[in-house]
């Protein structure tokens, strides 16, 4: 019970910081976009691309509250192992991209990394309940 509330409290962070993230690139992209850790962003009418990655981020957040909130920590677990690749993706954009190490290794990493600890913690909670044989019906008399 002990491992549930800890792996629920670390989803709900996640859940949070991604929704938070992916808010401010929608709401004022220009000054969250250096955060991100490339080293030039798009002029002009470039906005839109970083609006396209806030909306990104709050589906990715979303998609991981309803799976919270709904009780289905086994998909949860896997969920957030496959999210975890967008981070990693976007660790490999700025370092690819001669952007800032640190950001890349710091915030994206550790975010991806985060996701994969707590997606392998939910495997662990849900393998008992997973792999419990299923009760055969009754049988009529």
């Amino acid at each position: 019970m002990l491992l549930k509330k800890i792996n629920t409290v670390l989803a709900t962070a996640l859940v949070l910081f991604i929704l938070w993230f992916g808010t401010e690139f929608i709401l004022s992209p220009e000054t969250t976009a250096p955060g991100f850790g490339l080293p030039s962003w798009p002029s002009g009418d470039g906005d839109g691309f970083l609006i396209v990655k806030g909306i990104r981020d709050v589906v990715l957040a979303l998609v991981l509250g309803v799976l919270l909130v709904t009780g289905h920590r086994r998909a949860l677990g896997w969920v957030l192992l496959v999210e975890a690749l967008a981070a990693y993706g976007d660790m490999a954009t700025v370092l690819s991209h001669h952007g800032s190490v640190a950001t890349a290794l710091g915030v994206h990493c550790l975010t991806a990394t985060f996701m994969v600890a707590n997606g392998l913690l939910i495997m662990r909670e849900t393998r008992k309940v997973a792999a419990a044989p299923a009760t055969p019906a009754p049988q009529p008399a």
